[in-house]
């Protein structure tokens, strides 16, 4: 059998990954995306082709000899930024870690090097395949019954090997020729000329009848070419001579190379987990070519030499570790339940940790010893004085509460501590686990005898339960650990005040506003979807009979060619896509008085998406023990501080229209209660005012104005009195705006004025809020200077692209710097305030609770006999919880459901 000699391109794979990969940055900033395609796709070729031998062709920095012969020779080309060929060092580390050398040659290109090594080794070894792993086709010249080339498909994952057949099948020529198709045809991605007018089929059809350049133009004169190829072959012939010769790669050139050096295999597995911890390439772990175990790969064995994993199924034990467990200011824990559903799963076990690398599981699953062990440890949960450090700690807590535990003494969470220092990383425990402590977690599927084919199938009783206590310990010790590596980085990073006044306060706030849930009107919303059934239909019919003929009005190829094609709509100003015009909603809108099936249209999509996102699907999420929707909050998603939520996402209930509003309609109060909703007025706005002094923006304010009159009133220079809603909404729009980065084009989208007139405004609008302008101006300075931005509580963004030398990555950096700060000092307004509220409010109203948080907005569940004095707080706590230089205003609605509030 013979043996296999992998030859990697590395600079031509380096430039594909770089273009495929989206920014890939670790935790300390560094950019790897290139070097992480490089080496996936490296690991992906050695797992599928098992090499004997592997070596590894680099390009050099300074011209070849083919720059001399041509000085146009790629010199077209743009030279990459910074952050590419930082990366090049790092694929070499990767490279070295797994013992594969590498190669380079002055003078030449790594394809000259690619040539030379295949070229030696057809001959003088015939027992050894070439595999030419590539990021082009210029190789394919090479290929022979011993040499083959691997290249990439049109993505980044999928490859292609091509031997001679697959040449031919491809180019319909011998690889051989493939050096006469680029002298012909030309190679615009090398700057190659070739004969100009002869394309890829003309150069084709040349080389089968007459086989090579030379061939073709010793028949020159041959009845087989027609005269204006004739033509262009003699006008070209020198251009054609020297770009095969361009084309032409090197296959005997003097390398210091051993055969014997490059065989593959003889690596140290630690070192290149070392190098993938460093890089955080926590999805290749599992691709290292080796079957030997790597240091830190958890087995699932309790006698296993470095972990003290002790399992608590008695009494008698249990006992034993409370002592212990008494004995701890702060210790680690975590839950196992049969499922993410606090309220309807059952807890099966918990763990504990105060010591790296022991950790106690507390198996819980016979009923009576669950009464016994958390009728101990409730005192110990609820004592305030002991610590508690969890990993997303607010899925614990709600876990012990509806076990009638109310945990108190939140100390640390390892989740929200990894966000607060790098909002950009992965979050998982195992990922944290990964880059902080070079560990590779266990997962849970990997303790299914049979592994689950998707998450539907999951079903954690029927995993042995030795082998969940180890998962459930290993939990909690790798908690305890990160703990201690956190702490001491969120100090650091200046986090602490941040995680222990607010986030981590926060914590049962959210988890008891999840456990409260929201009510659903189910049977409005059934009705709801009937009477949006009828009206799709009829929408429908009358798109078809405008249209002429029925087509899927959700196909944009479809609805593309009806609008475009048949019925001939103008496409002026319409924004083309790679298939094509757009039909996306801004491309409509713009069509709007060309046709009258396009309102038809828009009103079809807003109905269809409706229907299926939010009247069919939110009656899905009722808990059938609470009858109410129950939605999770994320602390640790938005870069900015923000709190979104999930299942279902409450941000996106709609608003903007009267049929979206509808949908809210359906979130209701119980009988005897009303929904209560403190909405912050214009608080980005404020803040902008008090952050930059602007005078004119904080007497307004001060005066209880209305900012966007006011703004339309100085920009138009005319009395508030003759501001019209038109020049008021223009105005809402820049103020709210330039907050984040809008400029001229785009508030010409967004209103009727042209470019050049958006322009003006924004002028004239900076020069009237001449501290606005500084202030974005100075957050933008202070980011490029100090790689982040915060919040006026110390929230900090950092912005990993703030100095990148690619214009569109610095430029999207600089707009999240300018509206974190205001956006982010909003979020951490609202988390103050709903703390202050959770803890006051049970001495106002102890049947009134927090419910849900959209945005600026709060909404509470509230008595309506308490309504007034439920109000009057929230108001005033809202509006007092910190001293600006502008009033910060809440105003208050109530009513029967989400969209029928009216102010007190």
């Amino acid at each position: 059998m013979a043996k296999k000699f992998i030859i990697i391109d590395s600079h031509a794979l380096l430039h594909r990954a770089w273009h495929a990969i989206p920014p890939l940055h670790t935790k300390d900033n560094l950019m790897v995306n290139a070097v992480y395609g490089f080496t996936s796709l490296v690991l992906n070729i050695i797992k599928q082709t098992k090499p004997d031998y592997v070596l590894a062709a680099f390009d050099l920095p300074e011209p070849t000899f083919r720059h001399e012969k041509s000085a146009s020779y790629k010199a077209h080309r743009v030279k990459q930024v910074d952050e590419f060929y930082d990366q090049i060092p790092l694929a070499e580390n990767v490279l070295a870690a797994l013992k594969i050398p590498t190669l380079s040659k002055a003078g030449f290109e790594a394809d000259d090097i690619l040539g030379t090594i295949a070229n030696e080794i057809y001959n003088k070894y015939k027992d050894i395949e070439v595999y030419i792993v590539t990021g082009d086709h210029d190789a394919l010249q090479l290929v022979n019954d011993r040499v083959k080339v691997v290249t990439l498909k049109r993505g980044f994952n999928d490859i292609i090997i091509y031997d001679t057949q697959a040449v031919i099948e491809k180019y319909g020529l011998e690889p051989k020729q493939i050096i006469d198709l680029k002298a012909i045809q030309g190679d615009a991605s090398d700057n190659i000329a070739g004969v100009r007018g002869i394309g890829l089929k003309g150069a084709t059809d040349l080389l089968k009848n007459f086989n090579s350049l030379e061939g073709v133009y010793k028949n020159i004169d041959s009845d087989k070419i027609k005269d204006r190829t004739r033509q262009l072959l003699i006008d070209d012939k020198e251009a054609a001579f020297l770009s095969k010769e361009l084309a032409t790669i090197v296959t005997d050139m003097k390398l210091d190379w051993q055969l014997k050096d490059t065989e593959f295999g003889d690596f140290d597995p630690e070192e290149v987990y070392q190098i993938f911890q460093k890089f955080e390439f926590k999805t290749l772990i599992n691709k290292i070519p080796t079957t030997q175990a790597i240091v830190n790969e958890p087995i699932v064995d309790i006698s296993r030499k470095d972990a003290n994993y002790h399992i608590i199924k008695d009494e008698k034990q249990f006992d034993n570790f409370l002592e212990k467990l008494k004995q701890q200011e702060i210790f680690a824990f975590d839950s196992e339940t049969t499922g993410l559903d606090v309220i309807t799963a059952d807890i099966l076990g918990l763990s504990f940790s105060w010591q790296a690398k022991t950790a106690y599981y507390i198996d819980l699953k016979d009923k009576k010893f669950q009464e016994y062990a958390l009728l101990k440890l409730k005192p110990i949960f609820e004592d305030q004085t002991i610590g508690k450090i969890g990993h997303n700690i607010k899925f614990d807590y709600k876990v012990l509460k509806t076990l009638d535990i109310t945990v108190a003494g939140i100390a640390f969470d390892t989740l929200i501590a990894a966000f607060l220092s790098n909002s950009n990383r992965g979050l998982k425990l195992e990922e944290l686990a990964f880059s902080y402590l070079g560990y590779n977690k266990l997962k849970l599927v990997d303790l299914f005898e049979e592994k689950p084919k998707n998450k539907k199938d999951i079903d954690v009783t029927k995993i042995n339960p030795d082998k969940l206590a180890w998962y459930g310990a290993e939990d909690a010790d790798i908690t305890w650990r990160l703990y201690q590596k956190l702490l001491p980085e969120t100090k650091d990073k200046k986090n602490y005040d941040l995680l222990i006044k607010m986030e981590l306060p926060l914590v049962p706030v959210l988890a008891e506003m999840e456990l409260n849930g929201i009510s659903l009107d189910v049977k409005f919303l059934k009705t709801m979807e009937k009477e949006f059934a009828i009206e799709i239909k009829k929408t429908s019919k009358q798109i078809f009979k405008l249209a002429g003929s029925e087509f899927n009005i959700s196909s944009p190829l479809q609805l593309k060619k009806i609008l475009f094609e048949d019925l001939e709509i103008s496409t002026d100003r319409i924004k083309k896509t790679k298939t094509g015009l757009s039909t996306a909603a801004s491309e409509l809108e713009k069509m709007l008085d060309r046709h009258e099936i396009i309102p038809l249209i828009i009103q079809y999509r807003e109905l269809t998406k409706l229907q299926s996102t939010y009247i069919k699907a939110l009656p899905e999420l009722v808990n059938p023990k609470t009858k109410r929707i129950h939605t999770s909050f994320n602390q640790a998603v938005t870069a900015t501080g923000r709190l979104s939520s999930s299942d279902p996402n409450l941000q996106n209930i709609p608003i903007r229209t009267a049929l979206g509003r509808r949908i809210r309609q359906a979130f209701v109060a119980p009988r005897d209660y009303m929904l209560l909703a403190a909405d912050y007025s214009q608080i980005e706005l404020r803040l902008a005012a008090a952050l930059s002094r602007d005078p004119k923006m904080t007497t307004s304010f001060k005066q209880g104005e209305d900012i966007h009159a006011r703004t339309a009133a100085e920009i138009h220079k005319i009395s508030l009195k003759d501001v019209t809603k038109d020049i008021r909404r223009t105005a809402k729009e820049v103020n709210f705006g330039v907050l984040y980065g809008l400029g001229s084009l785009g508030l010409a989208q967004r209103t009727d004025m042209n470019r050049t007139e958006a322009k003006e405004f924004i002028e004239k609008y900076f020069s009237i809020y001449k501290k606005i302008k500084e202030f974005i101006d100075q957050t933008k300075d202070f980011a490029h200077d100090k790689g982040y931005v915060q919040t006026i509580f110390g929230r900090r963004r950092y912005l990993p692209d703030i100095n990148s030398s690619m214009p569109m990555l610095r430029a999207s950096a600089e707009r999240m710097a300018t509206n974190m700060p205001l956006q982010g000092t909003a979020a951490d307004l609202m988390k103050l305030a709903m703390i202050k509220v959770h803890q006051g409010l049970p001495k106002i109203s102890k049947k009134s609770k927090m419910i849900s948080q959209v945005h600026d907005e709060l909404v509470l569940e509230v008595p309506k006999s308490e309504v007034k004095k439920v109000a009057k707080f929230i108001k005033q706590t809202m509006e007092e919880i910190y001293k600006l230089s502008v009033p910060l205003i809440a105003e208050v609605e109530v009513g029967p459901n989400w969209n029928k509030l009216e102010s007190l």
